[in-house]
C-alpha cells in the first residue's frame, strides 16, 4: 500500500470516529452501537471497533449494560484544559470590526429567554449606545435576538416568540413576524430601527459556535448616525462573519 494510500485511510478513521462522536454529542441520553450505525451510516462491525478505540481513550463510555454509549469523561477533561473560549476566539474581531466602524460592538448569546451580553467593545464615538456584560436583551425586538433566532426552525421560533409576547403582553401577528425572521435568514442581516430602545439602531448577524449555540454580533447605532453607517457596517459585517464562521466551525 502507498504512503497516499495509507495517509487517506488515516483520515478516513478520523472522519468516521468524528462522526460518531458527533452523533453523541446530538443524543446526549445515549445510543447503541445500532443506533449509531444508522446515524453515521456506517457497518455496524466498523462502528463497533471504532467505538471500543474511543472507550480506550474515554472519548466514550457504557452508560450501562444494555450497550448505551455517551461521550466519555476525557472529552470533558479537554474542554475544561483549553482556556480557547468563545468570547477569546471572537474577540479580535470584535476589535476590528470597532475600529473600522468607530462603533460599539457586542457578543451576545442565547440562553434560556433572551440574549445574555458575554462580551462588549466600545467604539470612539462621543455618542454611543452601550451595554454590560451579563445584561439580558428580548429575541423579537432587538437585532441580536432576531439573528440568533434566525438560527432556529420556524417552530421553535413561534414558541421563543409566543412567550416572550405573552410575558410582554404583546400580540404581533405571528406570520409576519416569521417572514421577518426569514428576511434575516436570506440576508445574513438583523435590524433593530429603534424597537428596543428610543433612540437607538442596531445591526447584526448569527452565528452557531461550536456546541451549536446560536450567538451575535450586533453593532448598535444611534439613530442619528444610522443611515450613514449602515452600508459601511453591513460591508465590515460580512467580512467578520467570514472569519466567525472559519474559526468556529462545526463542519
Amino acid at each position: 500500500m502507498s504512503n497516499t494510500e495509507n495517509s487517506n485511510n488515516r483520515i478516513q478513521v478520523i472522519e468516521r470516529a468524528v462522526a460518531i462522536l458527533r452523533a453523541l454529542r446530538d443524543n446526549p441520553s445515549g445510543l447503541s452501537l445500532g443506533n449509531i450505525s444508522k446515524q453515521v451510516s456506517l457497518p455496524r462491525s466498523t462502528v463497533q471497533r471504532l467505538v471500543n478505540a474511543l472507550k480506550t481513550e474515554r472519548m466514550v463510555i457504557s452508560l450501562d449494560t444494555r450497550g448505551g454509549w455517551v461521550l466519555g469523561p476525557e472529552l470533558q477533561t479537554m474542554v475544561q484544559k483549553s482556556n480557547w473560549n468563545i468570547i477569546d476566539a471572537v474577540r479580535p474581531s470584535l476589535f476590528e470590526l470597532s475600529r473600522k466602524t468607530g462603533e460599539t460592538v457586542d457578543l451576545s448569546v442565547y440562553r434560556g429567554a433572551g440574549m445574555i451580553f458575554l462580551d462588549t467593545v466600545s467604539g470612539n464615538q462621543r455618542l454611543a449606545a452601550n451595554v454590560s456584560v451579563g445584561d439580558v436583551f428580548p429575541l423579537t425586538t432587538t437585532a441580536n435576538g432576531m439573528a440568533a433566532l434566525s438560527l432556529m426552525t420556524d417552530s421553535k421560533v413561534t414558541e421563543l416568540a409566543a412567550r416572550e409576547w405573552q410575558i410582554s403582553k404583546r400580540a404581533p401577528d405571528v406570520r409576519e413576524f416569521l417572514y421577518k425572521i426569514n428576511k434575516v435568514r436570506s440576508s445574513r442581516f438583523s435590524y433593530d430601527l429603534e424597537e428596543h430602545t428610543k433612540g437607538v439602531c442596531a445591526i447584526g448577524i448569527g452565528f452557531l459556535d461550536w456546541s451549536g449555540d446560536p450567538h451575535a454580533i450586533s453593532v448598535p447605532i444611534p439613530a442619528t448616525r444610522y443611515s450613514e453607517n449602515k452600508g459601511l457596517i453591513e460591508t465590515e459585517l460580512l467580512i467578520l462573519e467570514k472569519s466567525i464562521k472559519h474559526l468556529v466551525s462545526l463542519q
